[in-house]
């Protein structure tokens, strides 16, 4: 089966310091070499939230680019629902 491409925005919260918000990047990051090829990360870097997420004012954005097997994206999703620090993530197939 094909590799699709995907674009995942993961907003990180900024409660527990610089330091735990650059282990969840690189903890993903390195989660999605092992099933598939990064393309790039962009660090958007702390932003003012629209609004507050459990009480936070603020949130650190990230964006992966990456191909994965179509399975991959489900089991992304799943670890950002159980991962501390994670606000909120959003992937996107940029197949057409």
């Amino acid at each position: 089966m094909a590799a699709n491409s995907y674009e995942t925005m993961v907003v990180f919260s900024v409660a527990g310091g610089e330091e735990n918000v650059q282990t969840l990047v690189e903890k993903f990051k390195a989660m999605i070499e092992a099933e598939g090829t990064l393309e790039s990360i962009d660090e958007w870097g702390k932003r003012k939230l629209a609004y507050p997420i459990n009480d936070e004012l603020e949130g650190y954005y990230v964006i992966y680019n990456y191909t994965a097997e179509p399975e991959f994206p489900a089991e992304l999703d799943r670890v950002f629902k159980i991962t501390d620090g994670v606000l909120r993530s959003l992937i996107v197939s940029k197949n057409k």
